[in-house]
């Protein structure tokens, strides 16, 4: 089945000298004021130059952070809206607000051509309920609703959900329709052998993704901090790892599943431990090994190897979650190695998709985005979408 059926595109859309509302995930990594990852706002780019190519008058919003208690100078779209010009090579306006008068100033003064990005939507407490006032003041500003914030669409938030509702002519952008086509083939019926790497911290986040994956995958590759969970449910003494205890008798079942299911599931041989993670170096034991006091901060040299060896012959791979605390050089091996091997199966032929979050981070960080078929954007998104759950900013997109 087609998870795009029903669902124009912007190119099917009549955005000629229309105020288009364009749905984007600016929700971006920030120092202070500095973006220090811009790769949301240069995915969104081919559907904003679309958009204003063909004479649009574009009014892009977007969510930032999580603000407490309405506005929080600390998450203005600001950053954003100054990156956005300089990528576009032209004014990007920024009202002080994303309803009333503000905004509505602002958005009607646009000319064909001409973009504005609303302040962050999270300042009103109602986008996150999907409150309908709050969409139709939205609805408002535009003629067109246009949804290319895949980061996104796995939440029923007025600006992707009760919003595109108001809308008779509404679709997908670029962004929205590459994700869900690139997704929509490792859910559908993937090239086998199809080989999925977990990672990241919690078996807990990812327990309906496991089950999902184990009706489809021929291997199972786990790592991170969530590895430590079911080497201790084989028995292992992991000493001062995290573990989710409350787990081990889940994590067994894990186990059981798979191998009814003829599913290999491979787990680390080796890690690579420290007294914390403020330790400058770290020591490489095998699993049954673990000195006392000490926790698993990496999967070890001979477990990277073993991960590399299931790709060579893969013909589709999908990798969500580090393999360990990669933001730390002396801990960033394991992840290195996983993101090498990946760009090596995609250059053998195989379809490689990378789940989001601290994964798409990781590739970036070593400079092999460009060396996978798809890195996704959004971490729980790509999770929801391959355990098989409706997407309530894509289904409300179908005609």
């Amino acid at each position: 089945m087609n998870p795009l059926a029903g669902i124009k595109t912007i190119r099917e859309l009549p955005v000629e000298n229309k105020r288009v509302f364009l749905r984007v995930d600016f929700n971006v990594p920030l120092d202070g004021k500095k973006i220090t990852d811009d790769s949301r706002i240069r995915e969104a780019i081919p559907t904003i130059k679309h958009a204003l190519e063909r004479g649009a008058r574009l009014v892009c919003a977007s969510h930032l952070g999580r603000p407490k208690k309405g506005p929080d100078p600390k998450l203005s779209l600001e950053p954003c809206a100054s990156r956005l010009a300089e990528l576009l090579g032209q004014e990007v306006t920024l009202p002080e607000d994303c309803v009333g008068d503000a905004a509505k100033k602002v958005v009607f003064d646009l000319r064909a051509g001409q973009v504005c990005l609303l302040e962050n939507l999270r300042f009103h407490a109602e986008e996150e309920k999907d409150e309908e006032t709050f969409c139709r003041q939205l609805a408002e500003l535009a003629d067109v609703y246009v949804d290319d914030a895949f980061g996104a669409v796995h939440r029923a938030h007025a600006s992707v959900h009760g919003l595109a509702k108001m809308y008779r002519e509404r679709g997908c952008g670029f962004l929205l329709e590459k994700e869900i086509a690139a997704l929509g083939k490792i859910v559908g019926a993937p090239d086998k052998p199809y080989v999925a790497v977990l990672g990241g911290a919690k078996v807990s986040d990812k327990i309906a993704v496991v089950e999902s994956l184990l009706e489809r995958v021929t291997a199972l590759l786990i790592g991170g901090a969530m590895a430590n969970t079911f080497l201790a449910a084989q028995g292992k003494n992991m000493q001062a790892s995290l573990v989710e205890t409350d787990k081990l008798p889940l994590a067994r079942s894990i186990l059981e599943k798979a191998r009814e299911k003829g599913v290999d599931i491979v787990l680390p041989v080796d890690l690579v431990v420290a007294a914390g993670t403020d330790a400058t170096s770290g020591e490489t034991v095998g699993v049954d090994a673990v000195p006392a006091g000490k926790m698993a901060l990496d999967i070890g040299p001979r477990s990277s190897e073993a991960f590399a060896k299931r790709f060579a012959d893969a013909k589709t791979v999908f990798w969500n979650g580090p393999m360990g605390m990669f933001e730390i050089a002396e801990y960033a091996a394991g992840t290195r190695a996983v993101a090498e091997a990946l760009a090596q199966a995609t250059k053998g032929g195989a379809l490689t998709v990378v789940g989001g979050g601290d994964s798409a981070a990781a590739i970036a960080e070593f400079g092999l985005a460009d060396q996978v078929s798809h890195v996704s954007t959004g971490g729980g998104a790509s999770l929801e979408f391959l355990e098989g759950r409706e997407l309530p900013g894509v289904k409300v997109l179908e005609e």
